[in-house]
């Protein structure tokens, strides 16, 4: 098995290759195509497959915002309890403040950094994930995600 490349916020994105480049270009030229036919041909036939193409686009957009808001109820979980185990006692009590967003950011943050930072993303009240992670030093990779 090939060894992962060093996760940074510079390349922690995942792209899919045959998803990003192929497929779905592929299914927005159909869209485009058959929006075209639909309008030029005017029948019942191009404007079912107008439609037919609206669908796939709805069908393969969906499947990704699922796929994402499941791994963020995951990764949701997975924080809040790797906070009950590193962060200070009086901190604790207030991992009920933090929301789904503030938690899939800091969930690249090291073990060792996370308290500090945690703190600093309540007391300042960051919500925006890429804020969070450039306030990371030291990166903790995720090379799991969907």
């Amino acid at each position: 098995m090939a060894k992962e490349t060093l996760q940074t916020l510079k390349n922690h994105t995942r792209m899919v290759p045959l998803y990003h480049y192929l497929a779905m270009p592929i299914l927005l030229i159909n869209f485009l195509l058959s929006l075209y036919s639909a309008a030029t041909e005017l029948s019942i036939q191009a404007a079912l497959d107008a439609l037919v193409a609206i669908a796939l686009l709805l069908l393969v957009f969906f499947a990704r915002i699922f796929a994402l808001g499941a791994q963020d109820r995951v990764i949701r979980l997975e924080e809040r309890l790797r906070m009950q185990q590193l962060l200070t006692d009086n901190l604790k009590p207030r991992i009920a403040e933090f929301t789904t967003e503030q938690l899939v950011a800091l969930r690249f943050a090291s073990d060792a950094e996370l308290p500090n930072l945690a703190q600093r993303v309540l007391d300042e009240n960051i919500s925006e994930r890429k804020a969070i992670k450039k306030l990371i030093a030291t990166w903790r990779a995720d090379y799991q995600r969907v």
